[in-house]
């Protein structure tokens, strides 16, 4: 069965998006600074330790899971899937299937343990990659979540958007399973959800 893994790159502090979220400013104001392993500012290729991340990333996901305001913020961004996968829209409105050039983005009212059930089903024996702050925080809080792909990058934002704010009362144990350096940038960690 598909592993529910939530990947997202992350500042010292515990931010994944900057302050002040916008379609202007997917990441949030300064937010970008987060993804500068994959996409160097300068233009050029990324680290050969970090493409190879995120070649191994790319190769595992079968479908990902997008909170409404990812998808809304993001889109414009993508032009496409996040991945060429099945994504699957977690919101409270519901709309068509949108066909993109990779796949299709399709929308989940059912709340968040439907999203986890359709998109485990669409990914087969690949991985679905968990994208938006509110709804990592959400499969958590349900206890779906069976691995963490943390990239902490080498900066402390200050402000913006928590990955573990809002994730309810009980503790949840995990299991290193993973530590890579990649660049001066970013060091990679993998955990598994052990509860």
């Amino acid at each position: 069965m598909a592993r529910v893994v939530l990947s997202f790159s992350m500042s010292l502090d515990g931010y994944v998006a900057g302050p002040d979220v916008s379609v202007r400013h997917a990441m949030g104001v300064g937010g970008e600074r987060l993804h500068e392993w994959m996409f160097p500012r300068q233009g050029g290729a990324p680290e050969p330790a970090d493409a190879a991340e995120v070649e191994t990333t790319f190769g595992l996901v079968g479908a990902t899971i997008v909170g409404r305001r990812t998808y809304d913020v993001g889109l414009q961004h993508w032009g496409d899937t996040p991945f060429p996968v099945p994504s699957f829209v977690l919101t409270h409105h519901p709309r068509a299937e949108q066909p993109m050039k990779s796949a299709s983005f399709r929308f989940v009212t059912e709340g968040v343990e439907a999203a986890v059930r359709e998109a485990r089903a669409a990914a087969g024996d690949k991985d679905v990659i968990v994208m938006g702050a509110s709804t990592a925080q959400q499969i958590l809080r349900a206890g779906l979540a069976d691995a963490l792909h943390i990239q902490i990058v080498s900066v402390l934002l200050a402000g913006g958007v928590r990955l573990f704010d809002r994730i309810g009362d009980a503790q949840i144990e995990l299991v290193r399973t993973r530590v890579s350096a990649g660049s001066p940038d970013v060091t990679h960690l993998d955990f598994n959800v052990s509860n």
